[in-house]
């Protein structure tokens, strides 16, 4: 029953989670038209994405983001396009953050909170770095070979897409940073918090 339990709260904090990818993609993002009416934009969206791989693990979080951020895709025209692409890239994002958070430091294991927010960071950059470099070379190749946009357009989608995709793994690791650290906590004290520390702190 206990397990059956938090499957239920971790699918209900999936769709949670996925839903604020989605909420903070499609109403937060400023907009920037490419030529031939594409466009990239600066956005929170990966930091949801990230934060639910923290909370969640990398299979569950990163489901949240390939959900949350190809359904706001898909209900934009510029972007629709592009849903296949960002279901991928979304999803090795929460990967790459639970392989990191929770394969190699073992978060979850731990209570001692700058250890926590070390790795938390670290796990962060991992995640968004790959994205920062995959975003711009993956749709590059999306858009020339599957698109069949002309190779000069792609190109400057792929040179602004690195500007836009480095400035939001900026400011979304900053905001992971903040509040997985503050909700990690009071998700412990309200059982709330799949992962449980088991072990002593590190």
């Amino acid at each position: 029953m206990e397990n059956r339990n938090q499957t239920i709260i971790k699918l209900a904090q999936t769709a949670l989670l996925a839903a604020l990818c989605f909420v903070s993609f499609t109403f937060l993002q400023i907009k920037i038209p490419m030529p031939g009416g594409d466009a990239t934009s600066l956005h929170i969206g990966n930091a949801f994405c990230v934060l639910a791989a923290l909370l969640l693990g990398g299979g569950y979080g990163g489901l949240a983001g390939a959900i949350g951020m190809t359904i706001a895709d898909i209900l934009d025209p510029v972007y629709i396009t592009g849903a296949p692409k960002t279901f991928v890239l979304k999803f090795c994002i929460g990967l790459i953050v639970g392989l990191v958070a929770h394969h190699v430091a073992h978060i979850n294991e731990s209570t001692d909170k700058k250890y926590i927010f070390k790795w938390s960071v670290i796990a962060s950059i991992a995640g968004l770095g790959f994205n920062v470099v995959a975003d711009p070379i993956v749709g590059y190749f999306y858009k020339m070979y599957i698109l069949g946009q002309p190779q000069q357009m792609a190109e400057v989608l792929a040179k602004w897409s690195t500007a836009t995709t480095f400035v939001n793994a900026v400011v979304s690791t900053l905001l992971v940073a903040v509040l997985y650290n503050v909700l990690r906590p009071v998700l412990l004290k309200t059982n709330l918090l799949t992962f449980q520390p088991v072990k002593t702190a590190k």
